[in-house]
C-alpha cells in the first residue's frame, strides 16, 4: 500500500533515521531533520543535504549538489520499501530509528 496520508508520512519520516538497502550489502542512510529539510549518506560515504516535500503520491525532495527525485513509500505487514516515480523499488527500509542516529545534520 503506498502511503498517501501526508500525516501518516510527516510522522513517519520527520525526526528520524531511515536505514535502506539499496543493493547487497550497501546501506544508506537518511534523516529527515524538519518537515523541509534531510540528510542522507550514500553507500558510497557521499553525503548531501537538501529540501523535501510532500507530494499528493508521497514526497519530493532536491538534494543540494545532487539529484532531485519523487519518492513512494510503500508498506505492507512486515515490509517498507522506497519506490521511484515509476514504481521500482529502490530501497528497503531495514530499520527506522528516532533522532539523528547518524549524526548526518551535525
Amino acid at each position: 500500500m503506498i502511503i498517501t496520508d501526508h500525516n501518516a508520512l510527516n510522522l513517519l519520516l520527520t525526526g528520524s533515521t531511515h536505514y535502506l538497502t539499496t543493493e547487497p550489502d550497501k546501506e544508506a542512510a537518511i534523516y529527515y531533520t524538519t518537515p523541509t529539510e534531510a540528510h542522507m549518506r550514500l553507500p558510497s560515504g557521499v553525503q548531501w543535504r537538501g529540501s523535501w516535500r510532500l507530494t499528493p503520491t508521497g514526497y519530493h525532495v532536491d538534494w543540494t549538489g545532487g539529484p532531485s527525485a519523487t519518492w513512494q513509500i510503500d508498506a505492507e505487514p512486515g515490509r517498507i520499501v522506497y519506490r521511484d516515480a515509476e514504481g521500482t523499488e529502490r530501497g528497503v527500509l531495514t530499520r527506522l530509528v528516532p533522532g539523528d542516529a547518524e549524526g548526518l545534520a551535525a
